[in-house]
């Protein structure tokens, strides 16, 4: 079980929407949750990556020496 509570604009739009279509305020929730989830783990986690780098926590390596490493470069 999940609540949220959505700016009056937004939760006007949605609830329009869900009228207009026959189908839940839940229904298209789940939908932009499963549509973008994997977007913001993809930014959330690059992110606190970056931090760590930064912070010398984390190293990084060169596209060149991945492609050396598995012999793929030319």
């Amino acid at each position: 079980m999940l609540a949220i509570r959505l700016p009056e604009a937004i939760e006007l739009r949605l609830e329009a929407l869900a009228k207009a279509t026959g189908r839940t305020k839940t229904y298209y929730v789940r939908e932009a949750i499963v549509e973008h989830i994997d977007d913001l783990e993809d930014l959330y986690l690059a992110e606190q990556e970056l931090i760590k780098v930064r912070a010398g926590r984390s190293k990084t390596t060169s596209l060149a020496d991945v492609m050396k490493q598995y012999d793929l470069a030319d």
